[in-house]
């Protein structure tokens, strides 16, 4: 069995502000409606500092104190990558607010949440981010169907 594979590494952070979440509405059509926000870790970019960056771009927004609170993988279903998305939180930001290319940010409700058009699987992902006993979302692709796990 190979000990090394080809991995996709990206970041998501929930920022909280009171019993508020800061969402982003993204506007990419592969992957579109409300998320927190995040993005990809770059060549030779720690996970802390790529999360610190990635909210910098999209929101405006400096955080600092981010806690990892968790992991979402998936393998492709080909198994041809690995896609792993850090999950962070913090209540410790900023700056000003402004929206960028990957969409409109704003405050709602964390109890709001299900009223908005979410991403795809972001409702699967979401008890990792609030429930301090799960660590890992998984994704598994087995019988021509997709499966999901909190763990």
């Amino acid at each position: 069995m190979a000990r090394r594979e080809t991995c996709i590494l990206t970041n998501m952070c929930m920022i909280c502000d009171g019993d508020k979440v800061l969402v982003q509405d993204r506007q990419n059509p592969d992957w579109p409606g409300i998320t927190f926000p995040g993005g990809h870790v770059e060549e030779k970019e720690s996970f802390v500092s790529s999360v610190i960056r990635e909210v910098k771009e999209e929101t405006g927004l400096d955080i600092d104190a981010v806690r990892l609170c968790g992991v979402k993988q998936w393998s492709h279903k080909r198994g041809e990558y690995r896609y792993i998305v850090f999950l962070y939180k913090t209540d410790c930001f900023s700056g000003k607010l402004r929206d960028s290319e990957e969409g409109k940010v704003f405050w709602i409700p964390l109890d709001q949440m299900g009223n908005y058009p979410l991403v795809d699987g972001f409702d699967q992902m979401l008890p990792v981010f609030l429930q301090e006993e799960l660590t890992e979302n998984y994704h598994w692709y087995e019988q021509g169907e997709w499966r999901c796990e909190n763990r």
